[in-house]
């Protein structure tokens, strides 16, 4: 919604004049916001526990699930990131591979359905269904070992993991292997939720009207900046946790502040069609981008929904070698030209666009026109072929979900000739480039 949205301003300040307490006594405000914020959602998920961070949410949201079942493993995506707490960092690849920690035997690992750079691509026949089974391969071997599954857990797009979109049909498979297995479907919207899809106030109700998870975690967007965050879920997993004896309680979770705040951002949402924003700026960026993709050679990969893009920067199509260092240089180019982007991914070679909803098409035309500028600047010193260099071959791509096929963001094509210009010049090695990000 960008920065200090006045209406969102004023709903917290009005609020914090009259009265800001805990949570131990209910409020009119966290009960109209519960309500508001439940009727989202698909109707069997209607209980709401207010947390202040994505990290929380998760957090309690993995507690939920090993409570209703009494089981306790959990299978992650690779390069997965589901928060900081000690919990979380169990569960996200992106983080303990990283470091010294070793993953944790009630942790299983699947890997990312990643259909560009992925073990299924998208020529093979059905990589939902391959990327599904790898996860009831997964299921299988723990219950060799004695061990039984509390909950999948995943982003309904991967952001970490290099804004990756699952194949249509995926979500559905898995979900009936992990219930089939006595666990439960988290499905993390911390990222991706409240409208960025545009068409779809959720990410996950993209992939159909027959998936609905059984837990849902969400957290930034919600408060446009204020810290507030929460987990819906069934009355059924609710009443399992409450059986527990363990009462639930988080001072300063919807605090009357914070669900004032959460009010104004979805008045704010509805009232300036910012899902229709989404879904406009989206398409129109995505047009800009595949455009500039048969031009420049480092674009290997588009992919996206409204306004949730991923541009993957390659040093090769056919081998589609990660272009890392040449995504650094590009990041520290476009700040020297006002604009912020980031890159993630395991090779950290994906260019991650993820603007305020009010983005707009001239700031849209403006970022674009700024990386042209600068991809044409790092081709040119490298000896990179442009336009010539990329092949109108466009092999099938992979089936998308039905209901967001018009907003998905699509290879216009895969293949091209090798780069012939393996070798960097003095101006731009990888080496040198990775010093600049360093300073």
């Amino acid at each position: 919604m960008g920065h200090c949205h006045p209406e969102v301003v004023k709903a917290a300040q009005k609020q914090m004049e009259l009265l800001n307490t805990n949570s131990r006594f209910l409020h009119d405000n966290i009960v109209e916001y519960a309500k508001r914020l439940s009727a989202t959602l698909p109707d069997r998920l209607s209980v709401c526990y207010f947390t202040n961070s994505g990290s929380e949410a998760n957090d309690l949201a993995l507690r939920l699930a090993r409570q209703f079942r009494g089981h306790q493993d959990v299978i992650t995506l690779d390069h997965a990131y589901h928060g900081h707490l000690s919990s979380l960092i169990e569960i996200s690849p992106y983080k303990f591979q990283k470091g010294k920690d070793v993953k944790k035997e009630f942790v299983h690992v699947a890997p990312a359905p990643d259909t560009y750079r992925g073990k299924y691509r998208e020529d093979h026949v059905d990589p939902a269904s391959a990327y599904a089974d790898e996860v009831k391969k997964i299921i299988d071997e723990a219950h060799n070992s004695g061990r039984k599954i509390a909950a999948f857990i995943a982003e309904s797009m991967q952001s970490c993991g290099g804004q990756i979109i699952p194949p249509a049909g995926y979500f559905q498979k898995v979900a009936e292997y992990v219930r089939g297995a006595g666990g439960v479907f988290i499905a993390d919207e911390v990222q991706v939720g409240f409208g960025r899809v545009g068409k779809h106030f959720w990410s996950f109700q993209m992939f159909g009207e027959d998936f609905v998870p059984d837990i849902v975690t969400m957290g930034k967007p919600m408060g446009n900046g204020h810290p507030m965050a929460c987990v819906v879920t069934t009355k059924e997993i609710a009443e399992a946790f409450s059986a527990s004896g363990m009462e639930y309680f988080n001072t300063y979770g919807g605090n009357p502040v914070s669900s004032a705040v959460g009010l104004a951002v979805l008045d704010v949402i509805k009232n300036e069609d910012l899902q229709g924003n989404a879904t406009r700026v989206g398409n129109y960026l995505t047009e800009l981008l595949n455009k500039q993709k048969t031009k420049h050679t480092l674009i290997g990969d588009i992919r996206g929904v409204g306004l949730f893009i991923g541009i993957d920067l390659v040093k090769d199509h056919q081998q589609r070698t990660p272009a890392t260092a040449e995504a650094q240089h590009i990041i520290y180019k476009m700040k020297e030209k006002r604009v912020l982007l980031s890159a993630d991914g395991p090779h950290r070679n994906v260019l991650k666009i993820k603007p305020p909803m009010c983005f707009t098409e001239e700031d849209a035309k403006f970022m674009v026109e700024q990386l042209d500028g600068i991809l044409t600047g790092l081709e040119e010193a490298t000896g990179a072929e442009t336009e010539s260099g990329i092949s109108k071959n466009t092999p099938c791509r992979t089936k998308m979900p039905k209901e967001a096929q018009s907003e998905l963001l699509r290879d216009s094509s895969l293949e091209s000739r090798e780069n012939p210009s393996q070798k960097r010049n003095g101006l731009c090695t990888d080496s040198l480039l990775s010093k600049r990000l360093r300073t």
